[in-house]
């Protein structure tokens, strides 16, 4: 299978000028592509230094061009020897309007019949018309083909990590704080998230006079001056408010210096008597010892899980670990709030299609959002497009025992939490999942 990966590159250097379209219906998309000379390679056909080009900050001038020209993280001087011309043949294949979408679909399903002829064909068709700067079809076909990539080279653990640490090193507390908010505006269920969070933990510890919050989320403690606002508003005395935020990322860590700041200036507006905290933990949740903990008998316990419990793996009993070692803590109530859908890509065959289907249907939505919400030069939408790049090559190439980022239909992610007969019924009473 390399050997054929490698050829998929070399037909760029090859084909003749009757076949740089799909067919007579699609010469506009092809066009649109043509300007792309550089070479797709491989993720781990590449020099880690390469990959500093994943940066997500470029210049304006840059992201003014959807040409990518300005994209070749697979810069390569590959030479060819060979003297015969080689012709890619005609693909029958009907494209509707989403031809990202299509070509996608039936590369999928070439995986999963293990065609290599016809793996060759769309792959090469995809390279020649994806591009991460240009629109929602050419941007599902770049990301997608990078994490068809990496799965057929069995190197998505590893790309994924070069792209978490290439993002990591250019994140700054600005251009997160714009992200975070900026997409907060934009999308309803994630206020929602927090609203009905907030609104749980409140009528769970009502009346005590010592609070202990215990966050474990990726909001960046977005969620708490509203919550704030609630202490400080309510009929009797404003409790003491301790905050315990759980940072399982570099990213997380670099930035929560400058959020704690501003998280008690914020406390100290509102007239709130408050501690912040951070318990930095790298590596896995499943891993961290929560009775390590500063957990004190004369507050009331609360626990939140924004976006978190999908982060650990749903293999083994990984998952019920986490919930077990959060419920020996006594919370009061636990809060869950995760995005409802069905990311799981299967192993191989029909359940793989199937799996990628879905998750080539949930990112076109986003990748739909992003393109209605955002200017297109923007740096806020540059950041979350490469985020939801990095997820797709989790999904795609990561095996399920690694992968941070699926998700599963509510009926699922109760049972993933709740299998087990004393701590089903425990968790019916201190959880509130929304």
């Amino acid at each position: 299978m390399d050997s054929t990966l490698f050829r998929v590159v070399s037909f760029q250097g090859h084909v003749d000028e009757d076949h740089q379209s799909l067919n007579n219906s699609t010469t506009t998309s092809s066009s649109r592509s043509s300007r792309q000379q550089n070479n797709y390679h491989h993720p781990y056909h590449r020099e880690e230094d390469e990959l500093e080009c994943f940066n997500l900050f470029m210049d304006e001038e840059d992201l003014s061009s959807s040409s990518s020209k300005h994209y070749q993280p697979y810069q390569t001087t590959t030479t060819t020897t060979t003297t015969t011309t080689t012709s890619t043949p005609d693909i029958p294949l009907e494209l509707s309007g989403k031809w990202a979408q299509d070509i996608l679909v039936e590369t999928a399903r070439a995986i999963a019949d293990k065609n290599t002829t016809r793996l060759q064909q769309l792959m090469w068709m995809l390279n020649e018309l994806s591009s991460p700067y240009g629109d929602t079809d050419q941007k599902l076909a770049s990301y997608f083909l990078q994490a068809l990539f990496s799965r057929l080279a069995q190197a998505g653990d590893r790309t994924y990590r070069t792209l978490a640490s290439a993002s990591d090193k250019t994140c700054s507390f600005d251009s997160t704080r714009r992200t975070v908010l900026k997409f907060q505006e934009l999308s309803p269920w994630t206020t929602f998230g927090h609203v009905a969070s907030n609104g749980a933990i409140l009528e769970a510890l009502d009346g005590e006079p010592k609070l202990h919050i215990l966050d474990i989320s990726n909001t960046y403690c977005t969620q708490w001056p509203t919550l704030f606002e609630a202490l400080a508003t309510r009929n009797d005395d404003t409790p003491f408010l301790r905050l315990t935020s759980l940072v399982t990322t570099a990213a997380g860590a670099s930035l929560m210096t400058e959020i704690a700041s501003r998280m008690e200036k914020f406390a100290r507006l509102m007239g709130v008597p408050f501690k912040f905290g951070v318990v930095h933990h790298q590596g896995k949740l499943s891993d961290f010892d929560f009775s390590e903990l500063d957990i004190r008998d004369d507050e009331a316990l609360a626990i939140n899980c924004v976006n978190t419990l999908h982060s650990v793996a749903a293999v083994g009993d990984h998952r019920e670990r986490v919930i077990a070692s959060l419920l020996r803590l006594r919370p009061r109530i636990v809060t869950v709030v995760e995005e409802e859908a069905d990311l799981d890509v299967g192993l191989e065959g029909f359940e793989f299609v199937r799996g990628f289907e879905e998750c080539l249907r949930w990112f076109r939505v986003y990748f739909e959002a992003l393109d209605e919400s955002f200017p297109r030069t923007s740096n806020e939408r540059l950041m979350l497009e490469r985020a939801a790049g990095r997820a797709v090559v989790d999904l795609v190439a990561c095996a399920a025992a690694e992968s941070v980022e699926r998700r599963e239909r509510r009926r699922g992610g109760r049972g993933g939490c709740m299998e087990g007969g004393s701590l089903r019924l425990r968790l019916a009473k201190r959880f509130a999942m929304t």
